[in-house]
């Protein structure tokens, strides 16, 4: 029995599920244009850094797009933009595992916003850093599951020192990327954010008026 394959396939089971009922809310075309646009940036970003081991720009992309429009466009965001990008680098059932992960890394930038309105590039950076670990702490543990044998604490513990230096390229990649377009990103986002935005007003408070 390999575990890796059995928890991919209920990753993929329960992502079919989050994207119907996601569809199933009263989303706006330009929502939907929007989240398209940014999961295909953040998978096409990852396609020129793949010389470069483990550097995705991909992660930061998605938590500023989680940051800006909130926790459930972010993990929509990774989630696509995962399963965008290994259309140029190949499918497998590591990718559930990898929609996951982006999933998680957009919708805690969702969550972080609303306890720090206007965070430092410093702070930002430092969230994107860790992020490089955790996103590979999840996938590493899909790692242990589909190609470890025997699972076992030990072989556990192994699969995760070997990786080490592997994930600190994704970390220092998040920062530097993070501290040099972080700001910045956001700052363009949050302006399409105010344009696409509006409230609607009522006829009859219109003519109270």
């Amino acid at each position: 029995m390999n575990y890796g394959v059995i928890s991919a396939g209920i990753l993929l089971v329960s992502f079919i599920y989050v994207f119907i009922s996601y569809e199933r809310r009263n989303i706006s075309v330009k929502e939907i244009s929007l989240l398209a646009t940014l999961s295909a940036l953040a998978g096409v970003a990852r396609v020129p850094f793949v010389a470069l081991p483990n550097v995705q720009p991909t992660t930061f992309l998605v938590m500023i797009s989680g940051y800006v429009f909130g926790p459930k466009f972010g993990f929509m965001t990774g989630a696509f933009a995962a399963f965008a990008s290994n259309c140029f680098l190949g499918q497998g059932p590591w990718t559930p595992w990898q929609m996951l992960a982006w999933g998680l890394a957009g919708f805690s930038a969702g969550i972080f916003k609303k306890f720090f309105k206007y965070p430092s590039r410093l702070f930002f950076s430092i969230l994107a850093f860790c992020w490089g670990f955790l996103f590979d702490y999840i996938m590493n543990l899909w790692h242990w599951l589909f190609f470890v044998y025997p699972l076992n604490l030990q072989s556990f513990i192994f699969t995760y020192i070997n990786s080490f230096y592997f994930d600190l390229m994704h970390s220092v990649g998040n920062f530097v990327f993070a501290y040099l377009f972080g700001k910045d990103f956001i700052n363009i986002l949050s302006r399409f954010k105010d344009r696409i935005s509006y409230t609607e007003i009522p006829v009859e408070k219109i003519k109270e008026e």
